[in-house]
């Protein structure tokens, strides 16, 4: 078994919901913590930057008088994600905001800072990391990082073109961490599938999309409902760093799915240019084929865990 850190030891599903840019909002974690899994969101979906203040004030309050309420069943931690590549100039102020309300969780995401976990571990907080490789792996537990996100080949938004087996083999002949899987696991199973391949905890994004508290639109949530591995394009172009997208988005747009440019990976950038570009192009993974209805988040997490433990009965676990 992984060494997990305290913040992670007692999910009621080991589920990590992934931050979604834009979709991610303060009722969607809350409701995600409720039912059991850690909840996530950028800290870039708070614009103005000062309105990142009273989202975490909302989280941590509503969070608290939930398990003031239920004692003997509290929620989940929630996390943060933080671009730490040199395009956020937020990154600063939004970590000093962090800081005072003591985030249990930081998700880094485009490059492994050491200043950033010190900081972190600073207030009493752990730090995962999303990698989409071995190489990448080592070099964020060697500044520090807690734990790892390994983005498989068909996760939603930046993924890695690695095979889920491959990419979790390597990591654990040397790191015996918490690792998080993501990669098309939008099912119970999956989940399981996850576990069984080493990782502890399944990382679960384009689910979240379609439920009624992700700020998404209608049109979107149902491309999703509607759609499946066939409707994933593979791309550079929106934001530099590849990515996973729906067609139907990037056909509404104006352009050919099948034919898209390369763009130039030096230009990427993750502010107010990127957030318009995410407005209308929409990120999702490949396995929204499991994705049959938008629900709310607690039915979609009793749904996964119904199907976790079906799944476990299946092989008598």
């Amino acid at each position: 078994m992984s060494k997990l850190p305290p913040v992670l030891q007692n999910l009621s599903l080991p589920v990590i919901a992934s931050p979604l840019f834009i979709i991610s909002n303060p009722k969607l974690v809350i409701e995600q913590c409720k039912a059991g899994v850690v909840g996530a969101m950028p800290a870039l979906n708070a614009r103005p930057a000062e309105l990142l203040d009273e989202w975490l004030a909302e989280i941590t309050e509503a969070l608290a008088a939930y398990n003031q309420a239920h004692p003997d069943k509290p929620a989940a931690p929630f996390a943060i994600n933080q671009i730490v590549h040199k395009s956020n100039d937020r990154l600063e102020h939004d970590m000093q905001v962090c800081a005072k309300y003591k985030v249990p969780i930081i998700i880094t995401s485009l490059g492994a800072r050491e200043d950033v976990n010190q900081a972190v571990h600073a207030w009493g907080g752990i730090v995962l990391h999303d990698i989409i490789n071995n190489k990448f792996a080592h070099k964020a537990i060697e500044k520090g990082a807690d734990g790892l996100i390994a983005v498989a080949a068909g996760a939603g938004g930046h993924a890695g073109v690695k095979s889920p087996f491959a990419l979790i083999q390597e990591i654990r002949q040397w790191f015996d961490g918490p690792v998080a899987l993501s990669g098309s696991i939008a099912s119970g199973g999956a989940v399981l599938a996850a576990q069984a391949m080493g990782a502890d905890f399944g990382y679960i994004g384009s689910a979240f999309i379609a439920t009624h508290e992700a700020r998404a639109s209608d049109a979107y949530k149902q491309a999703i409902v509607e759609g499946s591995s066939d409707d994933i394009v593979y791309s550079n172009l929106f934001t530099g760093v590849h990515g996973n997208y729906l067609a139907p988005s990037i056909r509404a747009a104006g352009m050919d799915p099948d034919n898209l440019p390369e763009s130039d990976p030096s230009k990427m950038n993750f502010g107010g240019d990127a957030k318009k570009a995410w407005k209308d192009i929409w990120g999702c993974g490949q396995g929204i084929g499991a994705i049959n209805a938008v629900t709310s988040t607690a039915e979609l997490v009793a749904k996964l865990r119904g199907e976790y433990e079906a799944a476990r009965a299946r092989l008598k676990l």
